[in-house]
C-alpha cells in the first residue's frame, strides 16, 4: 500500500495544482491550449521516443498477444454498447479508450518493478512498447472516421491515415521502432535532450488535466465516470487474467499482464480527447477517479497475485 500511495499521491497533488491555478485565473484558456500543445507535440513524444530507443528487450510475445487481444475485444464491445446508448462515434471511441488505456509509464513501471523485480519488468516492457502504438493509433483512426463519416471510402481512408501520421505520439513510437531497426547509436547530446524534454511530459499532462476540470460538473457525469472506471479497474484486469489462463501462460506473466490491465486510465487518453475536442472533461474525470480508486483495487490485486 505504501509504494502505491507514494506513486499515486503526487499525481493528485499535480492535478490539484492545475485545477487551482486555472480556478483562480492564473491560467486562462489560451495558456491551457498552448500547454496542451507543448505536452502533446513535444514532451510526450520525446518521452516515448527516448524510451523506445534504449534497446531494452521485453518478455515473451505471447503475454502481449493475450493482453492486446483482450483490450481489442473489450474496446470493440464498449464502442458498440456506447453507440447503442446514443453517443456519437467520436464520443464512444474516447470512452472505449478510457476503459483500456492505462498509466503504464508513471504508475506501471514503479509498481511492476517494486512488486516483481527486473524479471517482471522485462515482461512488462513488451506491453509498454506496444501500448501507445496500438491503442492510440486505433483511437486516432476512430476519431478521424467520426470526423469524416460522410466522406467517400478512399477519402475517408486517406484522412484516417493522415490523422494517424499527424499524431505526434504515434509518430514518436513509430520513429523509435525505425531507429531500433537501424541499430544506430543515440548521440549523448540527443539522448540528454530527449530525457530533459520527456521529463516534463507526465507532470505537465497532469497539470493540464487538472486545469481542464475547472467548470466541469463531475456530479452530472458520475454514471459515465463510474461505469468507465469499473470497466478499467475491474472488468479489464479480470478479462486479461482469464485470457492469460486460456493461453496457459506462467504465473509471473499472468500476474504482470493482470496488474498492467488494472492500472488507472493514463493521461494520454485525456490528451487525445482534448486534441479532438471530444469528451475531454469526461476523460479527465475518469483519469482522476480511476487514479483514486486504483489505490484500493491495485492493493487488492497485488495482495492476490504477488
Amino acid at each position: 500500500m505504501e509504494r502505491i500511495l507514494a506513486t499515486v499521491l503526487p499525481v493528485f497533488l499535480i492535478v490539484g495544482m492545475g485545477w487551482g491555478t486555472a480556478r483562480v485565473g492564473w491560467l486562462d484558456a489560451a495558456g491551457l491550449k498552448g500547454l496542451n500543445r507543448f505536452v502533446f507535440g513535444f514532451a510526450a513524444p520525446a518521452l516515448l521516443f527516448n524510451a523506445g530507443t534504449r534497446g531494452e528487450q521485453g518478455g515473451a510475445g505471447l503475454v502481449a498477444v493475450a493482453f492486446f487481444l483482450t483490450a481489442g475485444i473489450l474496446y470493440a464491445i464498449i464502442l458498440v454498447v456506447s453507440g447503442l446508448s446514443g453517443r456519437t462515434l467520436a464520443q464512444s471511441g474516447m470512452t472505449a479508450l478510457d476503459c483500456v488505456f492505462g498509466n503504464t509509464v508513471m504508475m506501471g513501471i514503479p509498481i511492476i518493478f517494486a512488486q516483481f523485480g527486473q524479471e517482471g519488468l522485462s515482461i512488462f516492457l513488451i506491453i509498454l512498447a506496444l501500448h501507445p502504438l496500438l491503442m492510440l493509433t486505433t483511437a486516432t483512426i476512430v476519431a478521424e472516421v467520426a470526423l469524416h463519416s460522410k466522406a467517400r471510402p478512399l477519402h475517408l481512408l486517406r484522412m484516417a491515415l493522415l490523422g494517424v501520421m499527424r499524431n505526434p505520439i504515434v509518430v514518436a513510437v513509430l520513429a523509435g521502432v525505425v531507429w531500433n531497426l537501424t541499430t544506430l547509436p543515440m548521440p549523448g547530446v540527443m539522448r540528454r535532450t530527449l530525457e530533459m524534454l520527456g521529463a516534463a511530459g507526465p507532470p505537465a499532462a497532469l497539470f493540464c488535466l487538472g486545469a481542464s476540470l475547472v467548470g466541469f460538473n463531475l456530479a452530472a457525469a458520475w454514471k459515465h465516470t463510474l461505469a468507465s472506471v469499473a470497466v478499467k479497474l475491474v472488468v479489464f484486469p479480470l478479462a486479461v487474467f482469464g485470457m492469460c489462463r486460456l493461453f496457459g501462460l506462467p504465473p509471473l506473466e499472468t500476474s504482470v499482464a493482470t496488474i498492467t490491465a488494472a492500472l488507472p486510465t493514463g493521461a494520454n487518453a485525456f490528451m487525445l480527447a482534448a486534441r479532438y475536442g471530444v469528451g475531454a472533461a469526461e476523460s479527465g474525470a475518469v483519469v482522476l477517479a480511476a487514479s483514486l480508486l486504483g489505490v484500493v483495487t491495485l492493493s487488492v490485486l497485488l495482495a492476490l497475485v504477488g
